[in-house]
């Protein structure tokens, strides 16, 4: 999915630009030729973003106002939402960052004019939480499915919401299984949900759609088309 293409290059704001998925994001979009922005909490990650091919933008989600971020999205082609509060994060901040975050860039997108909006969720959002469940996973899935039922209420995005299955750090096998919910739980490499939302981005037809992604025996590009 990192080939090079006719079309006009895009501005790809992502959010959470240093996380896993987000370097593979940027990758792959700069590759093909995109322009890359990353939003960056710590400075510290400036200049590996920045070697990634990504322009970095130092901004803390948690503390910025939508009008700080809609600065950055002015112009932009499309937004990405990939952050996430991470392991070791307590209930406190999977609500603010999860949901919180989430929800002020959808804000932003809307002030900028950005109508390309894609959400990285997971699996569980959107679905009763299982008996014995922990707290604070329970907590990231209230998040997770609130972020969701904001986003479904926008009219001025034309959203997708990705719910990848277990996260994994293997090489990408460039298949998956995406479909529309309910989907068999199972995993997919984080390297293969940054390719797929980089087709999602390509394809605006898969806008309005809830999406659910596990490893699978189908083409990145023809899972996408046959949405």
């Amino acid at each position: 999915m990192a080939e090079h293409r006719d079309a006009a290059p895009q501005r790809i704001v992502i959010a959470g630009g240093h996380g896993k998925i987000a370097r593979h994001l940027i990758k792959i979009l700069t590759a093909r030729g995109d322009r890359a922005v990353a939003l960056i909490r710590n400075p510290d990650h400036e200049h590996e973003v920045a070697a990634l091919g990504a322009e970095p933008v130092v901004i803390d989600l948690e503390t910025a106002t939508a009008d700080d971020v809609a600065k950055t999205l002015a112009g932009a082609d499309a937004a990405v939402f990939a952050a996430g509060a991470g392991p070791g994060s307590g209930i406190a901040r999977k609500d603010t960052v999860d949901r919180g975050a989430a929800v002020l860039l959808a804000d932003a997108a809307e002030k900028a004019g950005t109508r390309r909006f894609v959400q990285v969720g997971s699996f569980g959002a959107g679905e009763p939480i299982p008996e014995g469940t922990d707290d604070v996973f329970a907590a990231y899935l209230v998040a997770k499915t609130a972020a969701e039922e904001d986003l479904r209420a926008r009219t001025h995005l034309d959203w997708t919401i990705l719910r990848p299955g277990g996260l994994l750090d293997d090489d990408p096998t460039g298949h998956v299984t995406l479909t529309a919910p309910p989907l068999e739980r199972g995993t997919v490499t984080r390297a293969d949900v940054a390719a797929v939302v980089a087709a999602l981005l390509d394809h605006p037809n898969t806008a309005k759609k809830t999406l659910m992604l596990t490893s699978g025996p189908t083409s990145i590009e023809d899972a996408v088309a046959a949405l």
